[in-house]
């Protein structure tokens, strides 16, 4: 597979951030943007006439740190927030995540190599430091969640994530669809984590490719080896279509 057969006129493509542009790293706050990529980005952006967005876990301020100076389109908290394609930020109910913090902060106060990362609409609870403890951190974040009303626990890579029950990765590449400048194009999305696959059925089911970056099973129908293999693929398709220009 190479994005060259995917980005073309027609496309509108959605990005997921950590493990797919960017290389996973320890703490959410370490990971380093390689050089060259926030340009890149600005010009697949003008390739396809604006349609391009990040669909992320992270909040969109996090977003916008790391890509600066670059404000793409952007779905953060995994659609609980979204900024789109004009600007204007849209924004998902939050249900009270009293409960969750609770919970969760029980845990990191008995387990220091626990990481809390607080969003507007959701808690996430990181143990890429003590994966021993997932199974503690599962039945204790769940048994919150279970008490909240329209929260779901979202599974991700050595995270677990509290986060409003109407928002998904899916449905936010759903909301851009509807809108300019990415209604009427076929949806490409690349990402690599278990809370990427709702995106990837969506796209597909809409007509468009669903690209899973690294190992483990996926319902996306296209598959990239690491973050590196997407930025070159990227580096790739831009430099060929400015020759095609």
């Amino acid at each position: 597979m190479t994005f060259s057969d995917f980005l073309g006129p027609d496309c509108a493509l959605f990005l997921d951030f950590d493990g797919t542009l960017v290389d996973i790293a320890a703490r959410p706050e370490a990971v380093v943007v390689p050089s060259g990529l926030v340009d890149m980005l600005t010009g697949i952006r003008a390739l396809l006439d604006g349609a391009v967005a990040v669909v992320s876990g992270r909040p969109i301020e996090q977003l916008d740190h790391f890509l600066q100076p670059a404000r793409l389109a952007a779905a953060g908290v995994h659609g609980a927030e979204r900024r789109r394609g004009d600007g204007s930020i849209a924004l998902v109910e939050v249900p009270d995540l009293g409960a969750v913090i609770d919970a969760a902060q029980a845990l990191t106060r008995e387990h220091p190599q626990l990481q809390l990362e607080h969003k507007r609409g959701s808690l996430a609870l990181h143990y890429r430091q003590a994966p021993q403890l997932e199974p503690l951190c599962l039945a204790a974040m769940q048994a919150a969640v279970d008490r909240t009303p329209g929260l779901a626990l979202l599974r991700g890579k050595m995270v677990l994530e509290a986060k409003p029950a109407a928002a998904s990765k899916g449905h936010a590449i759903e909301e851009f669809l509807r809108e300019a400048p990415f209604t009427g194009r076929r949806p490409v999305f690349v990402g690599d984590d278990i809370t990427d696959e709702v995106g990837f059925s969506a796209v597909q089911r809409l007509g468009g490719v669903g690209v899973k970056v690294g190992e483990g099973a996926s319902v996306a129908t296209h598959r990239l080896n690491d973050p590196g293999q997407v930025r070159d693929g990227l580096a790739q398709a831009l430099a060929a279509a400015r020759v095609r220009r």
